[in-house]
């Protein structure tokens, strides 16, 4: 996934959850939830591809031995601070980051691609071969499945836009 639909895909979770428990969120969820979602690229994909300190752009970031304790442990902080739904909000993210990366192989059931879910343990799918982010980019094709992404991706960004822009700071 793109880091748009990764935030599209996140934002629309919590948006789900928070209209299944009628709750309005604040705009500290919404940054939440937009962090959670690119957190784990933001960190693999520099450390992979310019730094070369990781096997893959899909490895300590996208692990669950680093995905779980660190979701946990901002919902922690944020309980402390009184305002655990902003660590929920994180957690969706994160987690929603993490199916996103793993429908397709889910979808036609290549376990051998969720091997990066418990880096180091298992080793990490090698899925990219991109010496940094100028020649992914340069290697994507403008097919009419990514159109039909990026649009519904910049549709569902202008509701976040106007959603963040009416919401409160937070929830008291």
């Amino acid at each position: 996934m793109f880091p748009w639909t990764h935030a599209a895909f996140g934002y629309l979770l919590l948006l789900a959850v928070a209209v299944l428990l009628r709750h309005r969120l604040s705009r500290a969820e919404l940054i939440a939830v937009v962090v959670g979602t690119l957190l784990a690229d933001l960190v693999d994909k520099p450390l992979a591809w310019w730094f070369t300190v990781l096997p893959s752009g899909r490895s300590l970031a996208h692990s669950l031995l680093i995905a779980v304790p660190l979701s946990v442990l901002v919902l922690g902080v944020a309980w402390y601070l009184t305002h655990p739904e902003v660590g929920f909000a994180f957690g969706v993210g994160y987690a929603s980051h993490l199916i996103g990366d793993s429908y397709v192989a889910l979808y036609y059931w290549r376990p051998e691609e969720f091997t990066y879910l418990l880096w180091p343990l298992l080793p990490a799918y090698p899925y990219d071969d991109f010496a940094g982010l100028a020649d992914f980019f340069s290697q994507v094709t403008i097919t009419q499945e990514f159109l039909i992404f990026f649009t519904a991706a910049a549709a569902v960004g202008v509701g976040f836009l106007v959603q963040f822009a009416r919401a409160p700071s937070l929830n008291r």
